[in-house]
């Protein structure tokens, strides 16, 4: 496996892989990697001939420094599960070699309104970070395919709307949420919970999908009670709630009435650990 730090090397490989006419594969992580991470190689591995991960920590998408300073790292654990699954190039820049200028004077990417609603209301600027990072990627890399997983599904709305609308020659390819037995969402944040919390953690999915079943059966169209029950649930259980409501699934509008297509989407704290999931809801 080639790792690459500095943004000249990468032009440089990059331009020999364009040359010889390979198919290039991304998947843009923050590191700590997980079998979610793992099953996003093995994808893209289907789809290209050379396979790029990118590992930076990216500080413009955190608006909480705590948060930014418990992110879990691990980049020596990280390069034995890249090289053991045989990912060709680990990009790891540094944040000066991403922000030579300094992040308060970077020029940077918003995708209106999709950027600004739901977890974008809850954590200002935090999009506009994901895209300027994420556009700075696809700019340099010039890949092929972009791979993302499903469990971020605001993020990947927004990253489709952004190859849409500027143009980029790029297929994303998402996978579904991998879980672990008991149906916690595989994230990196996982490993801030402490033994009780990881007890307490999978009951988010379970109320996720206990409020998707009670959508489906309810005979009114009304849904506004069924999501504050899910809400008293979740307190109960010991979670602080962001964001626990019923979207439409293309324009993610808060919904109180029924759809055909709608999705579920949380965010919610566990002791200093923020948690996201969702559950798509389709009714014929």
């Amino acid at each position: 496996m080639n790792i690459i730090k500095n943004l000249k090397t990468l032009h440089a490989e990059i331009k020999f892989l364009k040359k010889i006419n390979k198919k290039i594969g991304l998947i843009p992580t923050m590191g700590n990697l997980h079998d979610g991470h793992i099953k996003l190689i093995l994808l893209a591995k289907k789809y290209s001939d050379i396979v790029i991960v990118s590992i930076f920590i990216n500080p413009m998408q955190f608006n909480n420094l705590l948060d930014l300073e418990k992110y879990p790292r691990s980049f020596d654990q990280d390069c034995m599960i890249l090289k053991n699954n045989k990912v060709d190039i680990l990009f790891f820049p540094t944040i000066n070699e991403i922000y030579p200028s300094g992040i308060e004077n970077q020029t940077f990417i918003t995708v209106p309104k999709l950027s600004n609603i739901v977890e974008g209301k809850a954590r200002p600027g935090h999009f506009q970070g994901v895209t300027t990072v994420i556009a700075k990627l696809f700019n340099v890399i010039q890949p092929n395919f972009s791979f993302f997983g499903e469990k971020d599904y605001q993020q990947l709305l927004i990253i489709k709307k952004l190859v849409k609308e500027l143009n980029y020659m790029i297929k994303i390819i998402s996978l579904p949420t991998i879980r672990s037995k008991n149906g916690l969402a595989l994230s990196s944040r996982n490993n801030n919970l402490n033994s009780q919390e990881i007890k307490t953690a999978p009951y988010l999915y379970s109320i996720i999908k206990k409020t998707a079943k009670q959508v489906i059966k309810e005979d009114s169209d009304i849904i506004i009670n069924i999501i504050n029950s899910s809400r008293t649930l979740l307190f109960k259980k010991g979670f602080s709630i962001d964001i626990f409501n019923i979207y439409d699934y293309q324009t993610l509008d808060v919904l109180f009435k029924k759809k055909k297509k709608m999705i579920i989407l949380a965010s919610v704290w566990l002791g200093q650990t923020r948690l996201i999931d969702n559950k798509k809801i389709f009714i014929d």
